[in-house]
C-alpha cells in the first residue's frame, strides 16, 4: 500500500470519527435540550402551584376576614335592635309609672282611700300576725288612719282571728317623684307590711305591683310589640 492509498483510508478514519463526533454532539445537546426544557416546566409548574397556593390561601384570609366582618356587623345591629326593644320596654314602665301617680293623686281621692284599705288587708292576710308594723307615704298618713280599723275588722273577718295591733311606723315611704327630687328615691303610693321582729315584710306599694305586673308580662309584652323580630 503505497503513500497515497494509506493517506486515503487516513482521511476516511477522520471523517468517520468526525462524523461520529458530531452525531454524538448532536445527541447530547438535544438531550441537554429537552432536559432543560423538562427541568424549566417542572420549575414552572412549581411557581405556579406556589403562586395558586399562596392565591388560595390569601382568597381564604379574605372570604374569612368577611365572614367575621359580617358577623360583627350582624351582632351589631341585633345589640342595636335589642337595645332599641329595651328602651321601648323602659319607656313604657315609666310611662306606666307616671300613670300610677295619678291613682293617689288629691282628685281620686276616694278611689285611693278605698285602695289603701284593701292593701292593708292583702298585707295582713299574707303575714297573718298579730301584731304588725305598717309604713306609708308621709303624705298618706290620715288617709291609712282613716280605714285602718275598717282594714282590721275585715282582715280578722276573713281570717276568722282577733284584729291585729297595727302600728304606723314613723319612718315613712319615699313622697312620690317630683322636680326636685327627679332622681331620688320615690313611692307612687301604697304601704309597706311587716311583722314586728323584721323578718316578715310585704311590700305592696303601687310600684312594686307595676314591678310583679310587669316582670310577668314581660315575655307577652315583647311577643306583642316585636312578634316580627
Amino acid at each position: 500500500m503505497n503513500d497515497a492509498d494509506v493517506s486515503k483510508q487516513i482521511q476516511q478514519m477522520v471523517r468517520f470519527i468526525r462524523q461520529e463526533a458530531e452525531e454524538k454532539a448532536n445527541e447530547i445537546s438535544v438531550s441537554a435540550e429537552e432536559e432543560f426544557n423538562i427541568e424549566k416546566l417542572q420549575l414552572v409548574e412549581a411557581e405556579k402551584k406556589k403562586i395558586r397556593q399562596e392565591y388560595e390561601r390569601k382568597e381564604k384570609q379574605v372570604d374569612v376576614r368577611k365572614k367575621i366582618e359580617y358577623s360583627m356587623q350582624l351582632n351589631a345591629s341585633r345589640i342595636k335592635v335589642l337595645q332599641a326593644q329595651d328602651d321601648l320596654v323602659s319607656s313604657m314602665k315609666e310611662a306606666a309609672s307616671k300613670d300610677l301617680l295619678n291613682v293617689s293623686h288629691h282628685h281620686n281621692h276616694h278611689i285611693y282611700k278605698k285602695l289603701l284599705q284593701d292593701f292593708i288587708v292583702q298585707g295582713l292576710l299574707r303575714l297573718k300576725e298579730p301584731s304588725v308594723l305598717l309604713r306609708c307615704r308621709e303624705a298618706d298618713v290620715s288617709l291609712v288612719e282613716d280605714v285602718l280599723d275598717a282594714a282590721k275588722e275585715e282582715y280578722a273577718e276573713k281570717a276568722q282571728v282577733h284584729t291585729p295591733d297595727v302600728i304606723i311606723d314613723q319612718i315613712y315611704l319615699p313622697p312620690a317623684p317630683s322636680h326636685h327630687n327627679a332622681h331620688g328615691p320615690s313611692c307612687a303610693g301604697g304601704v309597706v307590711l311587716a311583722s314586728r321582729d323584721g323578718r316578715i315584710v310585704f311590700e305592696n306599694t303601687l310600684d312594686a305591683r307595676l314591678e310583679v305586673v310587669f316582670r310577668k308580662k314581660l315575655p307577652e309584652i315583647r311577643k306583642c310589640l316585636f312578634v316580627a323580630a
